[in-house]
Protein backbone atom coordinates (compact mmCIF):
# COMPACT_ATOMS: atom_id res chain seq x y z
CA UNK A 1 0.00 0.00 0.00
CA UNK A 2 1.19 3.52 -0.80
CA UNK A 3 1.67 6.25 1.70
CA UNK A 4 1.22 9.13 0.01
CA UNK A 5 1.40 12.78 1.69
CA UNK A 6 -0.94 15.56 0.19
CA UNK A 7 0.26 19.26 0.51
CA UNK A 8 -2.48 20.65 1.07
CA UNK A 9 -5.72 20.01 1.70
CA UNK A 10 -7.86 22.57 0.07
CA UNK A 11 -10.68 22.14 -1.90
CA UNK A 12 -9.07 20.71 -5.12
CA UNK A 13 -6.25 18.52 -2.66
CA UNK A 14 -8.93 16.94 -0.76
CA UNK A 15 -10.90 15.65 -4.05
CA UNK A 16 -7.17 14.27 -4.92
CA UNK A 17 -6.54 12.99 -1.73
CA UNK A 18 -9.97 10.99 -1.96
CA UNK A 19 -8.85 9.78 -5.34
CA UNK A 20 -5.82 8.33 -4.40
CA UNK A 21 -7.86 6.74 -1.28
CA UNK A 22 -10.32 5.25 -3.69
CA UNK A 23 -6.87 3.05 -5.52
CA UNK A 24 -5.45 1.95 -2.50
CA UNK A 25 -2.81 4.41 -0.92
CA UNK A 26 -3.04 5.30 2.58
CA UNK A 27 -3.03 9.67 2.81
CA UNK A 28 -1.37 11.86 4.97
CA UNK A 29 -1.78 15.91 5.79
CA UNK A 30 0.20 18.21 7.58
CA UNK A 31 -1.43 19.82 10.70
CA UNK A 32 0.90 22.17 11.84
CA UNK A 33 -0.37 25.72 10.74
CA UNK A 34 -3.26 25.27 9.34
CA UNK A 35 -6.66 26.07 9.51
CA UNK A 36 -10.11 25.13 11.50
CA UNK A 37 -11.31 24.27 7.96
CA UNK A 38 -8.63 22.56 6.57
CA UNK A 39 -8.41 20.12 10.08
CA UNK A 40 -12.57 19.43 9.40
CA UNK A 41 -11.90 18.59 6.00
CA UNK A 42 -9.06 16.50 6.32
CA UNK A 43 -10.77 14.55 9.01
CA UNK A 44 -14.35 14.33 7.49
CA UNK A 45 -11.94 12.49 4.44
CA UNK A 46 -10.17 10.03 7.02
CA UNK A 47 -6.57 11.51 6.12
CA UNK A 48 -4.06 10.71 8.76
CA UNK A 49 -2.41 13.70 10.75
CA UNK A 50 0.96 14.35 11.18
CA UNK A 51 1.76 17.06 12.81
CA UNK A 52 4.95 18.58 11.19
CA UNK A 53 6.45 18.31 7.53
CA UNK A 54 9.33 15.87 8.80
CA UNK A 55 7.11 13.74 10.22
CA UNK A 56 5.34 13.82 6.56
CA UNK A 57 8.13 13.15 4.47
CA UNK A 58 9.14 10.49 6.90
CA UNK A 59 5.76 8.37 6.84
CA UNK A 60 5.47 8.94 2.77
CA UNK A 61 6.73 7.40 -0.39
CA UNK A 62 5.09 10.14 -2.64
CA UNK A 63 4.32 13.39 -2.10
CA UNK A 64 1.76 15.80 -3.94
CA UNK A 65 1.91 19.61 -3.84
CA UNK A 66 -1.36 21.56 -4.73
CA UNK A 67 -1.18 24.92 -3.44
CA UNK A 68 -1.31 28.01 -4.81
CA UNK A 69 1.20 29.19 -8.02
CA UNK A 70 3.20 32.10 -5.63
CA UNK A 71 3.88 29.18 -2.89
CA UNK A 72 5.37 26.46 -5.06
CA UNK A 73 8.94 26.93 -4.51
CA UNK A 74 8.90 27.19 -0.61
CA UNK A 75 6.85 24.19 -0.64
CA UNK A 76 9.46 22.41 -2.80
CA UNK A 77 11.87 24.42 -0.96
CA UNK A 78 10.91 22.94 2.48
CA UNK A 79 10.52 18.96 1.56
CA UNK A 80 13.60 19.16 0.35
CA UNK A 81 15.05 21.08 3.83
CA UNK A 82 13.03 17.71 5.50
CA UNK A 83 14.95 15.19 3.97
CA UNK A 84 12.54 13.60 1.67
CA UNK A 85 13.51 11.01 -0.42
CA UNK A 86 10.60 9.58 -2.47
CA UNK A 87 8.84 11.03 -5.17
CA UNK A 88 7.76 14.43 -5.49
CA UNK A 89 4.81 15.42 -7.87
CA UNK A 90 4.19 19.05 -8.08
CA UNK A 91 0.56 19.61 -9.32
CA UNK A 92 0.50 23.74 -9.11
CA UNK A 93 -0.01 26.17 -12.47
CA UNK A 94 3.30 27.12 -12.48
CA UNK A 95 5.42 27.80 -16.00
CA UNK A 96 7.12 25.34 -17.89
CA UNK A 97 10.97 26.66 -16.59
CA UNK A 98 10.01 26.59 -13.01
CA UNK A 99 8.92 23.42 -13.36
CA UNK A 100 12.44 22.65 -14.93
CA UNK A 101 13.83 24.05 -11.86
CA UNK A 102 12.13 22.32 -9.48
CA UNK A 103 13.07 19.31 -10.80
CA UNK A 104 16.87 20.05 -11.15
CA UNK A 105 17.01 20.95 -7.11
CA UNK A 106 15.23 17.83 -6.39
CA UNK A 107 17.53 15.72 -8.27
CA UNK A 108 20.51 16.95 -6.39
CA UNK A 109 18.42 16.10 -3.55
CA UNK A 110 18.16 12.91 -4.56
CA UNK A 111 14.17 13.28 -4.72
CA UNK A 112 12.55 11.69 -7.55
CA UNK A 113 10.51 14.44 -9.43
CA UNK A 114 7.30 14.42 -11.50
CA UNK A 115 5.54 17.68 -13.18
CA UNK A 116 1.78 17.86 -13.33
CA UNK A 117 -0.65 20.11 -14.69
CA UNK A 118 -4.64 20.20 -13.12
CA UNK A 119 -7.60 21.07 -15.60
CA UNK A 120 -10.68 21.37 -14.06
CA UNK A 121 -12.31 21.51 -10.90
CA UNK A 122 -12.47 19.84 -8.09
CA UNK A 123 -11.92 15.89 -8.78
CA UNK A 124 -15.56 14.38 -7.97
CA UNK A 125 -16.85 12.88 -10.87
CA UNK A 126 -15.23 11.09 -13.10
CA UNK A 127 -14.42 12.61 -16.75
CA UNK A 128 -14.24 15.88 -15.49
CA UNK A 129 -10.76 16.76 -13.99
CA UNK A 130 -7.56 15.42 -15.37
CA UNK A 131 -4.21 15.42 -13.64
CA UNK A 132 -1.62 15.40 -16.69
CA UNK A 133 1.98 14.36 -16.04
CA UNK A 134 5.04 14.35 -17.16
CA UNK A 135 8.64 12.88 -15.91
CA UNK A 136 10.17 9.20 -15.80
CA UNK A 137 8.48 8.10 -13.06
CA UNK A 138 5.14 9.51 -14.27
CA UNK A 139 3.70 6.36 -14.58
CA UNK A 140 4.14 5.34 -11.04
CA UNK A 141 2.09 8.99 -10.17
CA UNK A 142 -0.53 7.94 -12.42
CA UNK A 143 -1.32 4.73 -10.72
CA UNK A 144 -1.72 5.88 -7.61
CA UNK A 145 -5.00 7.53 -8.94
CA UNK A 146 -6.04 4.40 -11.41
CA UNK A 147 -9.30 4.18 -9.57
CA UNK A 148 -10.43 7.78 -9.91
CA UNK A 149 -12.61 9.99 -10.24
CA UNK A 150 -9.46 11.86 -10.88
CA UNK A 151 -8.64 10.97 -14.34
CA UNK A 152 -5.06 10.55 -15.40
CA UNK A 153 -2.68 10.93 -18.40
CA UNK A 154 1.15 10.29 -19.36
CA UNK A 155 2.25 12.93 -21.88
CA UNK A 156 6.01 11.93 -21.66
CA UNK A 157 9.37 11.79 -20.04
CA UNK A 158 10.17 15.45 -19.81
CA UNK A 159 10.20 17.54 -17.17
CA UNK A 160 7.85 20.99 -18.16
CA UNK A 161 5.83 19.58 -20.29
CA UNK A 162 2.66 18.91 -18.07
CA UNK A 163 3.07 22.54 -16.95
CA UNK A 164 3.52 23.84 -20.70
CA UNK A 165 -0.13 22.40 -21.01
CA UNK A 166 -1.77 23.57 -18.21
CA UNK A 167 -0.47 26.82 -18.96
CA UNK A 168 -1.60 26.50 -22.55
CA UNK A 169 -5.09 25.74 -21.78
CA UNK A 170 -5.82 28.22 -19.04
CA UNK A 171 -4.18 30.97 -20.98
CA UNK A 172 -7.40 30.80 -22.96
CA UNK A 173 -10.16 29.76 -20.19
CA UNK A 174 -9.17 32.12 -17.42
CA UNK A 175 -7.81 34.67 -19.58
CA UNK A 176 -10.94 35.38 -21.76
CA UNK A 177 -12.79 35.64 -18.12
CA UNK A 178 -10.80 38.22 -17.41
CA UNK A 179 -11.03 39.81 -20.85
CA UNK A 180 -14.83 39.91 -20.03
CA UNK A 181 -14.38 41.24 -16.99
CA UNK A 182 -12.41 44.10 -18.48
CA UNK A 183 -15.06 44.50 -21.44
CA UNK A 184 -18.12 44.93 -19.21
CA UNK A 185 -16.30 47.07 -16.48
CA UNK A 186 -15.42 49.57 -19.10
CA UNK A 187 -18.70 49.43 -21.06
CA UNK A 188 -19.74 50.10 -17.33
CA UNK A 189 -17.80 52.80 -17.15
CA UNK A 190 -18.61 54.34 -20.76
CA UNK A 191 -22.58 54.09 -20.19
CA UNK A 192 -23.28 51.20 -23.07
CA UNK A 193 -23.36 48.16 -20.71
CA UNK A 194 -26.61 47.50 -21.28
CA UNK A 195 -26.31 48.31 -25.04
CA UNK A 196 -23.65 45.60 -25.11
CA UNK A 197 -25.49 42.88 -23.76
CA UNK A 198 -28.26 43.88 -26.11
CA UNK A 199 -26.16 43.28 -28.55
CA UNK A 200 -24.74 39.96 -27.15
CA UNK A 201 -28.34 38.62 -26.97
CA UNK A 202 -29.61 39.00 -30.51
CA UNK A 203 -30.88 36.25 -31.92
CA UNK A 204 -31.96 34.90 -28.55
CA UNK A 205 -28.23 34.15 -27.87
CA UNK A 206 -27.54 33.80 -24.07
CA UNK A 207 -24.01 34.89 -23.75
CA UNK A 208 -24.39 38.08 -22.11
CA UNK A 209 -25.77 36.50 -19.05
CA UNK A 210 -23.26 33.64 -19.51
CA UNK A 211 -20.97 36.19 -19.15
CA UNK A 212 -21.86 37.74 -16.38
CA UNK A 213 -22.12 34.86 -14.21
CA UNK A 214 -19.07 34.01 -15.22
CA UNK A 215 -17.25 37.17 -14.35
CA UNK A 216 -19.15 36.73 -10.91
CA UNK A 217 -17.99 33.60 -10.15
CA UNK A 218 -14.17 33.91 -10.88
CA UNK A 219 -14.04 36.05 -8.08
CA UNK A 220 -13.67 33.19 -5.69
CA UNK A 221 -10.98 32.03 -7.32
CA UNK A 222 -9.74 35.52 -8.15
CA UNK A 223 -6.58 35.54 -5.37
CA UNK A 224 -5.25 32.23 -7.62
CA UNK A 225 -5.90 33.20 -10.44
CA UNK A 226 -3.47 36.15 -10.23
CA UNK A 227 -0.27 34.14 -9.91
CA UNK A 228 -1.54 31.61 -12.59
CA UNK A 229 -1.84 34.91 -14.82
CA UNK A 230 1.85 35.88 -14.03
CA UNK A 231 2.96 32.06 -14.60
CA UNK A 232 1.20 31.82 -18.02
CA UNK A 233 2.97 35.51 -19.47
CA UNK A 234 6.23 34.01 -18.20
CA UNK A 235 5.63 30.92 -20.14
CA UNK A 236 4.40 33.20 -23.93
CA UNK A 237 7.71 34.98 -23.01
CA UNK A 238 9.52 32.07 -23.02
CA UNK A 239 8.82 31.17 -25.97
CA UNK A 240 9.11 34.95 -27.50
CA UNK A 241 4.94 35.58 -27.39
CA UNK A 242 4.20 38.66 -25.58
CA UNK A 243 2.90 38.05 -22.46
CA UNK A 244 1.43 41.52 -21.72
CA UNK A 245 -1.66 40.18 -22.20
CA UNK A 246 -1.85 37.78 -19.65
CA UNK A 247 -0.14 40.10 -17.14
CA UNK A 248 -2.79 42.40 -17.32
CA UNK A 249 -5.06 39.53 -16.26
CA UNK A 250 -3.36 39.03 -13.16
CA UNK A 251 -4.10 42.86 -12.57
CA UNK A 252 -7.66 42.38 -13.27
CA UNK A 253 -7.65 39.43 -10.79
CA UNK A 254 -5.79 41.42 -8.48
CA UNK A 255 -8.50 43.85 -8.35
CA UNK A 256 -11.10 40.68 -8.06
CA UNK A 257 -8.59 39.19 -4.96
CA UNK A 258 -10.75 41.14 -2.05
CA UNK A 259 -13.99 38.88 -2.95
CA UNK A 260 -11.99 35.74 -1.46
CA UNK A 261 -14.25 35.17 1.78
CA UNK A 262 -17.71 36.02 0.64
CA UNK A 263 -19.92 34.39 1.51
CA UNK A 264 -21.93 34.51 -1.53
CA UNK A 265 -21.11 35.22 -4.72
CA UNK A 266 -21.46 39.10 -4.98
CA UNK A 267 -23.68 40.99 -7.46
CA UNK A 268 -22.35 41.60 -11.10
CA UNK A 269 -22.09 45.41 -9.80
CA UNK A 270 -19.63 44.61 -6.88
CA UNK A 271 -17.62 43.02 -9.15
CA UNK A 272 -17.28 45.53 -11.57
CA UNK A 273 -17.08 48.98 -9.15
CA UNK A 274 -13.61 46.83 -7.41
CA UNK A 275 -12.35 46.63 -11.29
CA UNK A 276 -12.77 50.25 -11.54
CA UNK A 277 -11.40 51.08 -8.28
CA UNK A 278 -14.72 52.56 -6.83
CA UNK A 279 -15.50 52.09 -3.32
CA UNK A 280 -17.75 49.73 -2.38
CA UNK A 281 -20.87 50.67 -0.44
CA UNK A 282 -20.95 51.13 2.89
CA UNK A 283 -16.70 51.94 2.99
Amino acid sequence: MTQLGILHPGQMGISIAASAQNSGCQVYWVSEERSEQTRQRAAGHHLIETETLTDLCQNCEVLVSVCPPHAADAVAQAVIAAGFQGLYVDANAIAPQRAIRMGQRMQVAEIDFVDGGIIGGPAWEAGRTWLYLSGPRAQAVADCFAAGPLETQVIGTEIGKASALKMCFAAYTKGTTALLSGILATAESLGVRQELENQWSRDGSDFASQTQNRVRRATAKAWRFEGEMKEIAATLASTGIPGGFHTSAAEIYRRMADFKDSAETPELEAVLAALLLLPRDGN
